[in-house]
């Protein structure tokens, strides 16, 4: 696997307000013409709601967000302060809640959570295709 590009780090309030910016900031890192870049800000935006939704963070606390393309994928980190339960798959299609995992499965090319002490991370990874002359391609061969 080629070595990775991180794109950018924002520290997001644990507020609602704060899914709108991740989405923001995936768009303004990854770029417009970025060949994956409609299923990472859906996953983006899903695992943030669910840290602010579901862990300490979302008492006042923060959401860390990191972003990094490397060469054929982009790995994604969501940071949180933990909570009472770890986040999963939610099976049932019906409910009100409990499908942005769901999503996070089926778009990803894998993803897990790592929690401690320190926190929690929800990381995932999209796999894309480079195209001939797309604008990942060009700002890779700039770097």
């Amino acid at each position: 696997m080629a070595a990775g590009r991180l794109l950018g780090v924002i520290e997001l309030a644990g507020s609602p307000e704060s899914v709108s910016q991740a989405r923001e900031f995936v768009r303004a890192k990854l770029g417009e013409a970025h060949p994956a870049i409609d299923d990472v800000t859906l996953l983006v935006s899903e695992v943030v709601t669910n840290s602010i939704l579901h862990s300490d963070s979302g008492n006042g606390g923060k959401v860390t967000l990191a972003i990094e393309d490397r060469h054929d994928l982009v790995h994604v980190d969501v940071v949180d302060a933990g909570g009472e339960s770890a986040p999963r798959v939610c099976g049932e299609t019906l409910g009100e809640g409990g499908r942005g995992l769901m999503l996070v499965e089926l778009i990803s090319q894998r993803w897990d959570v790592h929690q401690d002490d320190a926190g929690r991370t929800v990381w995932f990874e999209v796999r894309y295709e480079r195209g001939s002359g797309d604008a990942a391609e060009r700002d890779a061969a700039s770097s």
